[in-house]
């Protein structure tokens, strides 16, 4: 089989994990879960060198610090940095130029948690089959709940290794998502991608031809510096960004799921995280100073001063860096509104 390379897209400013994640260093470089930050280990999922080739890391300057840090001095690794942020279309298609034509990707947020790894392996390797026959492949998450926060996939005809994508599914409301979960036929959709890299490129100059050129000509205008690739900022500003969901999955005729179990999380918010750490006996995970009496699956974090906290059931308690956030886990997913979390 042929070398897979990686692509790790690092993007977002992390606001949803405030206080503890920050503009300056968001979480795909905190260590949440283990002692590794999440980038390093996504990077560490695709070391294998019977499988994996070097990795190409897509990024904000912004970030670059904490990158050249965190990669480690790996062996052939490169950066592509993005002069403004465009959306994820537009950063794989900078790593597609930067590529041989039938160079197979696998496209990694660098933000996400998996637990099993050989699992992990076993997709990105029937992905890789299918996208070097010029499928786009998406994984498709297996799902443990009626989860509103993700868009679905929804299998279609069997193929080798994965199935025909019948549709893309916006992200459903609840009695939608459990009666997806009971189907059977619907999976998470994750944004782990495998393409070819010169098929991927038709495929965004057939449904993209802007942004298509703009990152061509980029490429083409930009600069090499080290390990480092900038391409030319005034091309890159031409066009506007898009989701490669919505600029190339949802309306090619070739796209592909590979069904993926493999303890998978966003960690999209502190329920999120919550879930992906051991719990105790009651179902709560604490870190640094804190003490709990009658509570349960709860989230306590503290950089410092203790925490104590009586009588209280699935909320989050963090403090970090002179800051203190208490939510419900109902309402994680709006601590990104917080003026902190957008200021910081």
């Amino acid at each position: 089989m042929t070398l897979i390379h990686p692509v790790i897209l690092c993007g977002g400013s992390g606001t949803r994990l405030w206080p503890v994640s920050r503009k300056a260093k968001p979480k795909p470089f905190l260590p949440l879960v283990g002692e590794r930050s999440l980038f390093e280990a996504t990077l560490d999922r695709c070391t294998d060198a019977a499988r994996f080739a070097a990795p190409i890391v897509v990024a904000g300057a912004q970030h670059l610090e904490h990158i050249t840090a965190q990669l480690g001095g790996r062996p052939g690794a490169s950066v592509i940095m993005e002069p403004e942020a465009k959306n994820t279309a537009a950063a794989i298609a900078l790593a597609a130029c930067r590529l041989p034509e039938d160079a197979v990707m696998l496209v990694c947020p660098s933000d996400h948690f998996i637990a099993d790894v050989a699992a992990f392996h076993a997709a990105a390797e029937a992905a890789a089959r299918l996208a070097a026959e010029d499928w786009l492949v998406s994984f498709g998450i297996t799902p443990t709940a009626p989860e509103t926060g993700f868009g679905y996939i929804k299998r279609g005809a069997p193929l080798e290794g994965g199935f025909t994508v019948e549709s893309f599914v916006e992200k459903p409301d609840l009695p939608r998502a459990m009666e997806f979960l009971a189907d059977g036929g619907y999976s998470w959709n994750g944004g782990i991608f495998a393409f070819r890299a010169g098929f991927f490129r038709n495929e965004l100059r057939a449904h993209r031809p802007d942004i298509a050129a703009g990152v061509e000509q980029a490429v083409a205008q930009g600069r090499a510096d080290g390990a480092a690739f900038y391409p030319d900022a005034a091309a890159f500003a031409g066009f506007d960004g898009e989701s490669v969901d919505y600029a190339v999955m949802e309306k090619t005729a070739r796209a592909a799921m590979v069904p993926a179990a493999m303890g998978w999380s966003d960690i999209g918010n502190w329920q999120a995280l919550r879930d992906a750490r051991e719990g105790d006996s009651d179902g709560n995970r604490v870190q640094g100073r804190a003490e709990l009496v009658d509570c349960r699956n709860v989230l306590a974090i503290s950089d410092g001063p203790r925490i104590s906290l009586i009588g209280l059931a699935d909320v989050a308690v963090i403090v970090d860096g002179g800051e203190v956030l208490v939510t419900t886990m109902d309402g994680a997913q709006k601590v990104g509104k917080l003026t902190g979390a957008v200021q910081q």
